[in-house]
């Protein structure tokens, strides 16, 4: 256990087709109220026992996180506790500007930014919004500009949907020093239509790439590391594929997770967390929540992937918590 992500919001404003699909998260959709997420007091606390329990990278999502009041107060704290060693963000950068240097002032590392293609209409379908790329593009020069670096530009590829765009993409970053890490279209929830022929292989993205620029392999930055590192033989920067479909990586997982409402959980496909709010509600002490979490962990027998590349096609059951509610 190294790599803690916490959701502080089950809000966004994207309505993207394979995680939030307008149709079903409408106006009228209901989301958590105040009194079911976690506090800001809450948060530290709990960040803190997973810092004493291993846990030195702390990656705060959402939904979309920046939908969160005061998050710059809050990664505030987060940032004394002893022992986080590196704190990121991953957003999709729509409000992005307007926070870059009150995140970089509270102690934020690092930052990634969802951004699925350069194509307008390509982005418009694919944010369920009719956004185009402007702002996203300005608010990743922002995030540059008060030093968020490096900083990630994750891309979500589907087969027929933004797949003829990647180069672009590439070609547009390249020599910035900014890293795109395209990520293979994953069955995340239950309400996205996956199927394995939407998924366009980790290879072929590579290969579609390295024949425009050339590229080589580079080694992992530390165990456990998600992305497959590439960089361009003439120097000018790097990408990097996460393939959780193609090519798992169960067995090398150090990532927990922790959902708004305060449950954890160890897989991103789990079905069920367990909650960590309610006994702290309760009146829990550290030790007892320590405890707690040390016998989740241990036990945890989670390989998801591994059993969808057995069997692609039936990737259904059981139910698996929402992408949304545990950031991805």
């Amino acid at each position: 256990m190294r790599d803690l992500r916490v959701s502080v919001t089950d809000r966004c404003n994207f309505r993207c087709p394979y995680c939030m699909p307008a149709e079903i998260y409408g106006e009228a959709y209901e989301f958590l109220p105040r009194e079911d997420i976690l506090t800001f007091e809450e948060l530290t606390r709990l960040i803190g026992i997973f810092a004493e329990l291993g846990i030195t990278k702390l990656r705060i999502t959402g939904g979309e996180p920046l939908l969160r009041n005061d998050l710059p107060q809050l990664l505030g704290m987060l940032k004394a506790i002893d022992g986080i060693d590196d704190m990121t963000l991953t957003t999709n950068g729509y409000l992005l500007s307007q926070f870059a240097q009150p995140l970089k002032d509270a102690g934020l590392n690092r930052i990634t930014v969802s951004l699925d293609s350069l194509d307008d209409e390509v982005f418009k379908a694919m944010n369920g919004r009719g956004f185009t790329t402007e702002r996203v593009l300005k608010a990743i020069q922002s995030a540059s500009e008060v030093g968020l670096s490096p900083l990630k530009i994750n891309c979500v590829v589907q087969k027929d949907v933004n797949d003829h765009t990647i180069v672009d993409l590439a070609r547009h970053f390249k020599g910035t020093g900014h890293i795109v890490r395209y990520i293979e279209y994953m069955d995340v929830g239950n309400r996205n239509g996956w199927r394995s022929e939407h998924v366009v292989p980790a290879d072929e993205i590579i290969a579609r790439i390295d024949a425009e620029m050339a590229l080589e392999p580079v080694e992992s930055n530390y165990h456990g590391e998600v992305a497959t590192r590439y960089r361009y033989k003439d120097g000018s920067g790097e990408i990097g594929v996460i393939a959780s479909v193609t090519k798992p990586f169960c067995g090398d997982c150090t990532r927990v997770r922790l959902s708004t409402d305060g449950k954890i959980f160890t897989c991103l496909f789990a079905s069920e967390g367990t909650s960590l709010m309610d006994p702290m509600r309760s009146g829990a002490t550290d030790n007892e929540l320590r405890q707690l979490l040390t016998g989740i962990w241990t036990v945890r027998s989670d390989r998801y992937s591994e059993e969808r590349a057995a069997s692609p096609n039936e990737p259904g059951a059981p139910r698996k918590i929402e992408m949304y509610q545990i950031g991805g």
